[in-house]
């Protein structure tokens, strides 16, 4: 049965690895009833480590959804791995929630990744909570993390409470908002903190704002209300303190997280129908608005997915719209999901979040009903590996697993490289490629022999050129004719397209054009007089999507390239679409020769986090790789992070001259920034490596 929306918490659990949000939300689920268990990481028997990589290695792999009750509200609460390598199981939990808690170490503090998942929460738009864990470690400098803390993230976070004590003698924690007479041990003053929190809630209201100055304090109810709003708001952002092993800190977390934590009318939420932008209602009798944020396929070939309902009810055995379903989608199996377990439900209303199980049309960003949403974003996977199958005639098998790795994981692409025959596997780092080797040989029971990482280059034009190419072939009977003749020109991305080739002085003759986003390949058709007769233009496109996709100087993909096909010649008899085809693809890669062709690298942001001393080291190897700093900033807990720009070639193995720099104490995460010209010495080394692996094939 369909819960109340104003009773649903759909929270995400996010922050460093090891800062301990696997083993809270394992206590969580025992300490509230929903199971009984006694769970243990280390010893390979949590709730939400259920995967056998995940056992492995101690510590999470993927996003593990698990619910319970606790003070009359229902919590969806989905623990998000902590390694920045697989940020994108994050981003989509935190897709399918309105509250991020994020976790942080109280002797570690703040790590590399908790700058990451901040600043993710805030571009998914929903509230932020910090947990500051194992508080019962030696040698925590809380009052320096809360300064930390502020100094990172802003002055919108509060301490909610304080602890007493810290580490052997940590005893458990003393509200802020409602202090008691006695405070002894805190080891921050919650009365000097109250004034701020106070004064952080009810700056939302200006009314209550106004009445506060006056010496008008609010009420509870109103105090608890506004507190939501101020989360919602983005203007506070409460701190919690806790020890999980010490069951310290744990039963107020839960508390705080049922009054405060933002229920999902809390957040708009939108959508479009028919092209135009609605406000989704958390309306169970309203039209059906849901989302899938995750896939999972699990070692029984049961595919799961992870559906967010936002408006309307999803019932089993309905058909309903969806996303590549062209007759409509019946949900023969809609399932409650408990980490690794499941039951089966009727029906989910707003702010539910139930899985559909072995619904083959369904993939994460598929849309549910008759709304679109907009699609999750998530980051471009930048480290490629090529791979094969180490057993002969393994291809097939190899293949299939992979498509379900790429089913699962939206940071992972897979390509086929058709000069090669590779099948080359992008991931966000080495760390996420060698996980998913670990996947395929365990789940699917194939092993991949791997080559060195492919950096995605891309091929481009530097100015115009022009020329012409004739396909003339005669083998008896019937031939072969095409001739077309095209002109080249760079395009910039950004260009208006529309305002490029309909009103751009290039194209006197304008008749068409197709553009290619992908690769930002813009054709335009000013063909006139029947010089080529229209039914070949399909043909002539095909030629030069082929070029585009294979390269044409050193066997990368083209882009930001326009060709305007002006002239050609055909033959009553012998033209055909292969010949124009052919001539297309022939014009295309002598005149792309002619534009002064380079290459396009991808440049990667860098955001790396080390102790202050190795700093100077960092500078200093960066300008060895063609990278630069690009600013610093306090990390807190004598940690600095370097902002910088660097070559995907020259860092993308990374990880480990870091860790050799700073003696393992340093982190980074890189993504995507944009492609820039290749500097004529590397490209040339680039060009003369694929000119020979191209005659060693």
């Amino acid at each position: 049965m369909a819960k109340k929306v104003e009773d649903i918490r759909n929270i995400a659990l996010v922050g460093h690895g090891s800062s301990g949000k696997t083993t809270l939300v394992d206590h969580i689920l025992v300490k509230t009833g929903a199971v009984k268990a006694n769970p243990s990481v280390d010893d390979g028997t949590s709730i939400c480590d259920f995967d056998e990589e995940e056992k492995h290695h101690k510590h999470s792999i993927e996003a593990a959804l698990t619910h319970f009750e606790h003070s009359g509200k229902h919590f969806n609460l989905i623990d998000c791995p902590g390694y920045p390598d697989l940020i994108g199981q994050t981003i989509g939990a935190l897709s399918a929630v309105e509250t991020a808690v994020i976790a942080i170490d109280a002797h570690a503090g703040i790590k590399v990744n908790t700058r990451r998942v901040w600043k993710e929460a805030t571009n998914a738009g929903i509230g932020k909570v910090i947990a500051i864990t194992r508080m019962d470690q030696d040698n925590v400098d809380f009052p320096q993390l809360i300064e930390d803390i502020k100094e990172v993230f802003g002055n919108g976070c509060v301490p909610v409470n304080v602890p007493l004590g810290s580490g052997a003698d940590f005893r458990g924690v003393v509200s802020t908002l409602s202090v008691p007479e006695s405070t002894d041990g805190a080891l921050l003053d919650p009365a000097e903190i109250n004034e701020v929190l106070v004064e952080s809630i009810v700056e939302v209201d200006e009314e209550v704002l106004e009445k506060y100055f006056e010496g008008e304090i609010p009420s509870a109810d109103q105090m608890s209300k506004l507190m939501v709003q101020a989360i919602a708001a983005g203007s506070l952002t409460p701190i919690l303190c806790l020890s999980t092993k010490a069951d310290h800190g744990v039963e107020e977390l839960l508390e705080f997280l049922a009054a405060s934590a933002l229920p999902p009318m809390a957040i708009e939420h939108t959508a479009t129908k028919d092209g135009e932008s609605v406000a989704l209602r958390p309306d169970a009798s309203a039209p059906l608005a849901a989302r899938v944020f995750r896939t999972r396929i699990d070692p029984f070939v049961q595919k799961l997915s992870f559906v967010r309902v936002d408006q309307g009810t999803l019932k089993k055995d309905e058909v309903v719209a969806a996303t590549g379903a062209r007759k409509g989608l019946k949900v023969s199996q809609l399932l409650s999901v408990q980490a690794g377990e499941t039951t089966a439900v009727a029906d989910a209303g707003p702010g539910e979040i139930v899985a559909i199980a072995k619904a083959e049309e369904l993939h994460t960003n598929s849309n549910i009903g008759d709304y679109e949403f907009a699609p999750i974003k998530f980051p471009m996977p930048m480290v490629g590996l090529a791979v094969s199958p180490k057993s002969r005639g393994d291809e097939t098998k190899l293949s299939g697993a992979l498509h379900k790795i790429v089913e699962e994981d939206s940071t992972i692409h897979l390509d086929h490289d058709p000069e090669t025959k590779e099948m080359v596997l992008t991931g966000m780092s080495e760390l996420h490629l060698a996980l998913i080797q670990e996947r395929l040989k365990r789940r699917d029971k194939v092993e991949v022999d791997t080559k060195e990482p492919k950096i995605p280059y891309r091929e481009t034009v530097q100015s115009d050129s022009d020329g012409s190419y004739r396909h003339k072939k005669q083998s008896g009977g019937s031939g072969q004719f095409g001739e077309v003749h095209i002109r080249m020109y760079p395009l910039p991305e950004g260009t208006d397209i529309e305002e490029y080739a309909k009103k751009g002085p290039r194209f006197p003759q304008y008749k068409n054009h197709t553009y290619h986003e992908e690769s930002n390949f813009l054709w335009v058709d000013s063909v006139v007089g029947g010089s080529i007769p229209g039914n070949f233009m399909p043909a002539i496109e095909k030629g030069f999507l082929e070029r585009v996709k294979n390269g044409c100087i050193a066997g990368y993909p083209v882009q930001n390239v326009c060709v305007e096909v002006h002239f050609g010649k055909d033959h009553p008899v012998d033209s055909n679409e292969t010949a124009f085809k052919i001539a297309a693809s022939k014009a295309f890669l002598e005149v792309f020769q002619n534009a002064k062709p380079t290459l396009l690298e991808p440049v990667v942001n860098m955001h790396i986090t080390v102790p202050a001393d190795n700093v100077g080291d960092v500078s200093s190897d960066l300008s060895g790789r063609r990278g630069r700093m690009e600013g610093m900033s306090s990390a807190g807990g004598g940690q600095t992070t370097v902002e910088a720009k660097a070559p995907l070639s020259e860092v993308a193995t990374y990880a480990r001259t870091l860790s050799s720099m700073t003696g393992g104490q340093g982190s980074y995460t890189m993504e995507f920034s944009h492609y820039d010209l290749v500097p004529p010495n590397v490209q040339q080394e680039i060009v003369s490596k694929a000119k020979v692996a191209e005659e060693a094939a």
